[in-house]
Order: C-alpha cells, then sequence, then structure tokens
C-alpha cells in the first residue's frame, strides 16, 4: 500500500503568551517580531519548504491578527501600487497563502496541546500530517521539517524531532528513549518522559516542537484522560501510539530558540539579524559596547 503524502500541518496558536505581558494583551504572541517578521511567519515558511499544502491553525480568542496577516492588505497593497513600491508588493505577495491553503479552528477551552491537536481532526481527516510548534523557531541550512519528511517518506513512521540537551536540564522537557546510538542521525523511539524528575531520564534528547503523526492519534487523543496540569498531554497519546506503530527519532543539528522566553527571544532576534550583513555590520560593533558594560 503506498504511503499517504505529508500535505498538512497544524499550527497550534491559541496560548495566551502570559509570559509576555503587557506585550501580548493585545496582540498574539506568535505576531512578535524576530527582526522584520513575525515568529509565526517562519515557521509557516519552514513548512511550505518541506512540502507542505494547507495549514491548519488552531486559534483561540484575540488571534484574528494572525489570520488578517496571511490575507490580502487591500489598502495597504493599493497605496505601495500607487506608490511603486514593487518590492514591498512583491514580499506581500510572496508571504500570502494561496486561496484555499490555510484553514482557522477554534480551540474554546485550555485544555492542553492535545486538545489543540484533537480539534483539527475534521480538517486533517484520516492522512498523516505534521505539527509545529510556533514557539520553537529553527535556524538551519536546510528546515527541520523538511528533513522529517525525508525520513517519512523513507520509513513510512511517526517522526519526531529531537536534540540534545545538558543532563542538568533535562527535568524541563520532554525526553525520548531510544534504541540505537544516541548521536546517530535516526533511531527507534521506545518510550517518552514528560519532565523526568533530575537524575532519572534515559537520555538527554529532548522533543522539540517538530512531528510527523498518523491520523490515528485523534482517536486516542478523542479518549484521552488529563494528564500533567488538568490537561490533554499529546505526549500521553504519542504513548498509547507507540504500541501500535513505529516511532523514529531524527537528531535536529541546526539551532533552536524558544521564543515562549524571553531569553530565547531576544537571542533568536540577535541570530537571525546576525544573518544580514547590512544589519550585522551596525550590529555587532553595538552588541560589543553593551557586553563591556
Amino acid at each position: 500500500m503506498q504511503k499517504k503524502r505529508i500535505r498538512k500541518a497544524v499550527l497550534p496558536v491559541a496560548g495566551l503568551g502570559t509570559r509576555f505581558l503587557p506585550a501580548t494583551k493585545a496582540l498574539p504572541k506568535e505576531m512578535l517580531t524576530i527582526v522584520d517578521r513575525p515568529i509565526i511567519q517562519y515557521v509557516v515558511d519552514e513548512a511550505r519548504a518541506a512540502g507542505i499544502e494547507h495549514i491548519v491553525f488552531v486559534t483561540g480568542r484575540n488571534k484574528h491578527v494572525i489570520e488578517d496577516h496571511f490575507d490580502i492588505a487591500y489598502e495597504l497593497e493599493d497605496t505601495l501600487r500607487s506608490r511603486d513600491k514593487k518590492a514591498a508588493l512583491k514580499l506581500l505577495e510572496a508571504i500570502r497563502p494561496a486561496p484555499g491553503t490555510t484553514s482557522f479552528t477554534r480551540q474554546q477551552e485550555p485544555l492542553g496541546l492535545g486538545h489543540a491537536i484533537w480539534c483539527a481532526r475534521d480538517i486533517i481527516g484520516d492522512e498523516p500530517f505534521a505539527i509545529l510548534l510556533p514557539d520553537m523557531l529553527m535556524k538551519s541550512e536546510r528546515g527541520c521539517l523538511s528533513e522529517m519528511v525525508e525520513i517519512y517518506n523513507e520509513t513510512g513512521n511517526n517522526v519526531i524531532s529531537v536534540e540534545a540537551v545538558p543532563e542538568d536540564q533535562t527535568h524541563n522537557y520532554g525526553i525520548v528513549e531510544i534504541e540505537g546510538e544516541q548521536t546517530a542521525r535516526t533511531f527507534s523511539i521506545t518510550g517518552m518522559v514528560e519532565k523526568p524528575a533530575p537524575g532519572t531520564a534515559p537520555t538527554n534528547l529532548f522533543i522539540n516542537g517538530r512531528y510527523i503523526l498518523q491520523p490515528r492519534i485523534f482517536d486516542l487523543l478523542g479518549t484521552q484522560e488529563t494528564g500533567a496540569g488538568g490537561e490533554i498531554q499529546l505526549t500521553d497519546a504519542m504513548l498509547a501510539l507507540m504500541g501500535e506503530t513505529a516511532f523514529t527519532g531524527f537528531r535536529f543539528e541546526g539551532e533552536t530558540y524558544d521564543c515562549g522566553s524571553k531569553s530565547g527571544f531576544l537571542a533568536a532576534n540577535i541570530a537571525f539579524a546576525l544573518e544580514d550583513q547590512t544589519l550585522a555590520a551596525e550590529l555587532r560593533p553595538l552588541l560589543a559596547e553593551l557586553l563591556k558594560a
């Protein structure tokens, strides 16, 4: 039986962003900017580069700005056209998805990541799909999801992206248990532990926010009892799915910035700014001066 292609991706964007208040009182955290683009744009670009044809945004209240960002801005584009701002107009056209390639559905209550993914079940349907957590911004020569899709095409397995974290920080993350060499590009995942107690983690490989899963996960999430924090946890459903189908771990070797934290957000801004030659020339001496203080 021929494997179904990975055509769709779910981006859960319903979170409140309380760690960035008051900035996120009226602005979704996903719309905070890294240099000159909102965080969510980088993640959508990663998905599109991996061949994703349809993106499902699982939103909450006050998230309409995300929908507006991926729509036509008539007044703005008309003004740019009348002023012959061709470069700016071309930029806006490039980030706009084609009609019918995005969907927006509501997670009406904050019941956890697993529940947010379950809210996309009818749009995804009976096909494997990707999940990209918008807080996690990846920086690498080739997109993280692109590499994962390649692995899925080779194996047909569920695929989870992981990367190494210092041993004394494993208690902050979801950690995988594996079979095979921990330093290999891919390996079998045999278990997962959510925030293990210090000194008990099976490896130092944490799940970094990129997944490819079979649609069976929706059935499991639909009957999933609440777990840690009184929420429906995606990890619990993946553990149940692991008893039925294989999971392959992909060791991501680029840079990951947790933009859900202030330090990660600021680090991402600096890292991406330094990629721009003009900005880097202006920024490096400023950073050097600040670091003297």
